[in-house]
């Protein structure tokens, strides 16, 4: 993990991170149902999964999110924090055994409402897609950061 300060003024529209793949296993859906409570037959019933139009057990929507967003925090950022997330859209199912990467890139930069001669929103879309090259997730992770000086 890297950690590197890079303030507001550092980013800018346009600039994209890449991330090598990270395959779905079946541990990995049987730890998140536990974790959440969330043991809906679309992840845990293999033979109900077979009866219904995708025909095998996919991955919850919310492991995917916890997955993409975790692989983007190798850059750790000492001077910004997550605001929250939007626009989280499940394009297309995740299935054990797909494996994931994850491309974030920097779409929107604006001075925080609050308090704008300190802080800056910058808002990531953050892509995932399966080996296929298939969009599975899309959301826009919002931050906000330090600026240069402020402190």
């Amino acid at each position: 993990m890297r950690v590197q300060s890079r303030y507001f003024e550092d980013f800018r529209v346009g600039e994209a991170r890449t991330f090598l793949g990270r395959t779905i296993t079946e541990s990995d859906i049987v730890m998140h149902a536990g974790q959440t409570g969330d043991f809906f037959p679309h992840h845990m019933d293999a033979e109900w999964c077979r009866t219904q139009s995708f025909g095998r057990r996919i991955a919850h929507g919310t492991l995917i999110i916890s997955i993409g967003v975790g692989m983007t925090a190798d850059d750790v950022n000492p001077e910004a924090t997550s605001y929250g997330y939007d626009r989280i859209r499940f394009v297309r199912p995740v299935f054990i055994g797909d494996t994931i990467t994850v491309r974030a890139e920097v779409t929107a930069m604006s001075d925080h409402a609050k308090r704008p001669g300190e802080l800056g929103r910058l808002d990531e879309t953050v892509t995932v897609t399966n080996q296929h090259g298939e969009v599975v997730l899309s959301l826009v992770h919002l931050y906000v950061i330090n600026k240069k000086g402020a402190a």
